[in-house]
Formats: C-alpha cells, structure tokens, sequence
C-alpha cells in the first residue's frame, strides 16, 4: 500500500474494522508491538491497512519488552511480533523457543542505550566508578546486550554492581527519583532517562565497538511454515508504510503514527529521526537476512553466555531466519 492509498484508506478505517468484527477466532491475527515505540507501520495499523490486505480482522497488543513478546508467542497468544530486539530474540531460541526473524524491522544505534544520573558525573572516561553502583536493566533485550558490551568495554565488573531488572519506563522513573545510579532502555523511557543523566557513549561510539542495535518482526516457526502468504502479505504491508515514510516522512502520517505510539508529534519525530528502515532489498542482502543477522545472533549469543545470563548457545542461528515470506513481496 503506498503512501496515497495509505493516506486514503484512513477514511475506510471504520468500515473495515466494523468488517472485520465478524471473522471468527481462526481468522483472526494476534500482533504484538511496543507504545512509545514510532514506526511507519503504525500508520497502516491505524487505516486499517493490515485488515485489508490480510482479508481478516488483526488485533494489535502491546508489550513492554521483547522477553515478553516471545512469552506470549510461546504461549500462542501472539503470531507476529513487531519490532522485537534482537537479544530477546537470541535469548528465546537459545532456549530453544522455536521462532525465526521475518524482517528488519529497524535499526537505532542512538535509540538504545545507558544514561548515568547527572550528580554522579560519571562519563566515559570515569566510567570506572560504576563499579559498586545499582543499574536498572531490563534483562534479556538489546538494552541489557548493549549493557554488558559497554561495561566490558569499560571494564567494570558485573559481579561490582547491584542489577535490577526493570523496563525503560520503570527505570527512568527510579533514576529520576535517585532510587538508582544508572538505567538503560529505549524510546520513551530513554528520552525521560536522558532528563535526569547523560549517556557514555554515543550510538556511532558503540558501533565502533561492535554493539549494533537493531529489532526483527518475528514469529513461531511453524505458524510460518503454515502461514506463509498471511506472513508475506504482513510484511508487504509493512514495506509499503516503510517505503512512504523513507521517501517524504509527511505529516500526516506523523500523527497518525505518534497518536497510536501515545506520543506528541515532536516526541515521535525525535524518535524517528534516530531510527532507519531498511528497503526489502536491503534486508535480503549479505548485510541482513543474508547472512550478516545470523552472524551477528552468534556474537550475541556469546556475550550472554560469558555474562551468566544464559547457559548456552545455540551452534548456529541460520535456521532461526526464514527470508521467504519477505523474498516474496519482491515485485
């Protein structure tokens, strides 16, 4: 859908979804996503893009971490989950949750990252004195990756430190109130921690290190496997909203995107001003789904291993990519 029949099919909305309102259960989708969390495909959420396309009803539920989102697709809740950090995603199959990445759903190095309470004065070149102090993590998603990367870097014992696991709202919350010396996060919860601190490194400083930031649409493998065409007409629909923003980000979708997201327009379009959206061509190359995104689950993989957070890796994360659904959307 481009950015015309995007802009058109928001009056359509209401007759769509009153249409929709009388498909049974098994026609319907179950979609998980995060508030505060901007992204084009909420413009085609909103217009009733997906329930057009997919020819049934697609319920939208929100989530406040990627560990969550993989919960509620084991327990079939769930059948695509948008957006989902890519730790959250390793640390799932690492367990053995039989799940594969679809897409790329968005890559944002300056849209993740670690803020230490201003009165501290701790920066990257004092960031030793972290050791000893209470963060506030949210365990198991890019943010806690990102985490265990920087102090590594900085060479701050974890065993030093006092960790909490909280969600980015939580945590910039107990750092404004000093309840802690340190919290990491993402969205929203980040743009409030950075009221009340400052990060240690910047998002092109942590690329230089390795620490890629980046969020997958994923789902069971099997409802893959048996879904395949409701998969590939999913991330079309995706595209196509992706597409429009990348080529004039206009306003209109804008508000429609910060008002589903329960932000401001500006708030929305800070955010999205740190994201990338990644073509379906570029997604299929070497760089992505081609082979870079597998590589790379490995290297994470192995950082959670040292860490203590999960006790093994998998050998190989090639299965846990199925390009076939996106490859198809290819005109």
């Amino acid at each position: 859908m481009k950015l015309k029949s995007i802009a058109s099919s928001v009056v359509a909305a209401t007759a769509l979804m009153a249409g929709a309102s009388s498909a049974t259960a098994a026609e319907e989708l179950t979609v998980a996503y995060f508030l505060e969390w901007p992204m084009p495909f909420q413009a085609a959420k909103v217009s009733g893009a997906y329930d057009e396309a997919l020819g049934m009803k697609v319920n939208w539920v929100a989530f406040d971490t990627g560990t969550a989102m993989s919960a509620a697709m084991a327990s079939g809740d769930v059948q695509i989950s948008v957006s989902q950090g890519l730790p959250p995603f390793v640390v799932a199959t690492s367990a053995g949750q039989d799940l594969q990445i679809v897409d790329v759903a968005v890559s944002y190095s300056n849209n993740d990252n670690c803020v230490v309470r201003s009165d501290l004065e701790i920066d990257k070149d004092s960031a030793g004195e972290l050791a000893g102090k209470k963060v506030a993590v949210p365990l198991g998603t890019a943010a806690h990756y990102g985490f265990l990367k920087q102090m590594d870097h900085f060479g701050v014992a974890l065993d030093s430190m006092e960790i909490v696991d909280m969600a980015p709202a939580e945590g910039s919350v107990a750092l404004a109130q000093g309840a802690i010396d340190m919290a990491c996060g993402w969205g929203g919860g980040l743009r409030r921690m950075k009221e009340s601190g400052n990060v240690l490194l910047t998002g092109a400083e942590k690329e230089a290190l390795g620490i890629l930031v980046l969020d997958v649409t994923t789902a069971p493998a099997e409802f893959i496997a048996e879904n395949s065409d409701i998969v590939s007409k999913f991330l079309a629909v995706t595209a196509d909203a992706n597409a429009a923003w990348n080529a004039s980000q206009p306003e209109f979708m804008l508000n429609m995107i910060a008002k589903d997201a329960g932000m401001s327009s500006a708030d929305a379009a800070s955010s999205l001003s740190t994201f990338i959206f990644p073509s379906t061509e570029e997604q299929l190359s070497s760089k992505w789904l081609g082979g870079g995104v597998q590589d790379f689950m490995g290297g994470v993989a192995a950082v959670f291993v040292n860490a203590g957070s999960i006790p093994s890796a998998n050998a190989s994360y090639a299965g846990n990519v199925e390009s076939g659904p996106l490859a198809a959307t290819v005109k």
